[in-house]
């Protein structure tokens, strides 16, 4: 086998690794690692969580001796830097490996270069960019955050093939297929938080849960520890503390726009009575625009300072709308059912645009056929009133294989 095909095979089975921490590395990137010998595996790893080891010390663990002389597979550079845990730069040094692949190097100020530049000057082969474009996607928020200081942001939508949502009472479950709903829960695995407004709290009493039956069981997944954090726009705290997403496991952050006082006094009435909710519950106060609705760019600025790496939007055709408009989301997952629900039927967006040039451009990413339904998943061209187009700040590189993908 060529150097080539070798580097490759050997990095999509540090990738299949990789995945296997796409709940619950946050807010650290989804790393995997193997360690090679005679075109032989001899060590592997991945990150599990943040504060634990890193793939690279898990992978020696298993190498043992047989490291020294190897080769090591890493889907990222390995760190240079003292944080939780020690430098893999220097425990592969120490290690004696004496070749390193990665897919890409680390945008991270603290890394950047410098955990390449260490193993070169102590021998090391270094050979970079080897399949990183699947790489980057599978930590696709993570890059995008190092960047340009903001998670990347999703909106989920599920709709008739006439762009309907729900039918004029409101009924609208269920649009889609069992597979289309079970696709949506690993996008909803992968991601820091998922937002919605109060509307769809108050008319669904969603529950906006991580269902670990419907994950594949290649996935793992701590119900108590991994499920995003629920962040709810209650600009006037009309949450009762009934809902059934309080209940579930995780937390949920009530963004409201009462002032700090009215906000605390509110949590701290309902954790009185619901002792339960005491360290599950948070309310944090923002600015409204004019109509006294919250300020989507503040929730979007407090949403970029939680070290968030990607979000998904969950919400109503009105928030939805209001998302796309202030120009916040980067991401569409449009799931299309084969079916007719009419002109009275609610729409999936409620966007008032009025002339073509306001259109907003959409640039096809990846179409897949789930069950009798469509998933179009879609990068948002980002768009000014006078139409001058400018693309997302970070433009990341579709999957390029399935074992990358969410």
């Amino acid at each position: 086998m060529s150097h080539f095909a070798s580097d490759q095979h050997f990095m999509r089975e540090a990738l299949a690794l990789a995945r296997l921490g796409l709940a619950s590395t946050d807010p650290n990137p989804r790393v995997g690692c193997v360690i090679v010998r005679d075109e032989r595996i001899v060590g592997t790893g991945y990150h599990r969580r943040a504060g634990e080891p890193h793939a690279e010390v898990y992978a020696l663990r298993e190498a043992g001796e047989q490291a020294a002389g190897a080769t090591a597979y890493v889907t990222l550079e390995p760190c240079s830097h003292y944080g939780r845990t020690p430098p893999c730069a220097d425990a592969l040094i120490a290690a004696g490996i004496a070749r390193v692949v990665v897919a890409m190097a680390d945008p991270c100020d603290k890394v950047a270069g410098a955990g390449l530049r260490r193993m070169r000057e102590h021998g090391i082969e270094v050979v970079e960019g080897v399949l990183g474009e699947a790489a980057e996607a599978l930590s696709q928020g993570f890059f995008h955050r190092m960047r340009t200081g903001r998670p990347w942001v999703r909106l989920k939508l599920a709709q008739s093939l006439d762009g309907r949502s729900a039918m004029a009472s409101g009924e609208s479950q269920w649009i889609t297929g069992q597979a289309a709903r079970a696709n949506a829960q690993l996008w909803r695995a992968r991601s820091s938080a998922i937002v919605t407004g109060i509307g769809t709290v108050l008319s669904d009493d969603c529950r906006l849960t991580v269902r670990p039956e419907q994950l594949p069981e290649s996935i793992p997944f701590d119900n108590e520890r991994d499920q995003p954090v629920r962040v709810v726009l209650d600009s006037r705290l009309r949450m009762p503390a009934s809902a059934a997403l309080l209940r579930q496991p995780g937390r949920t952050v009530l963004l409201t726009g009462r002032d700090d006082a009215t906000g605390q006094q509110w949590l701290q009435t309902v954790t009185n009575q619901h002792p339960s909710l005491r360290h599950k519950l948070v309310v944090h106060s923002l600015p409204v625009d004019s109509s006294g609705r919250l300020d989507l760019k503040a929730v979007h600025r407090w949403l970029a300072g939680q070290d968030f790496n990607e979000i998904l939007v969950e919400a109503g055709a009105t928030l939805a709308g209001a998302f796309l408009h202030a120009e916040l989301i980067d991401e569409l997952l449009v799931y299309t059912a084969p079916v007719l629900l009419g002109s009275e039927a609610r729409p999936s967006v409620i966007l008032p645009l009025q002339r073509m040039a306001e259109k907003v451009r959409l640039e096809i990413q990846q179409r897949q056929i789930l069950g009798n339904d469509e998933l179009v998943r879609a990068w948002l061209v980002k768009y000014t009133r006078n139409d001058a187009v400018g693309m997302t700040a970070c433009q990341l590189a579709p999957d390029v294989s399935t074992t990358a993908k969410g």
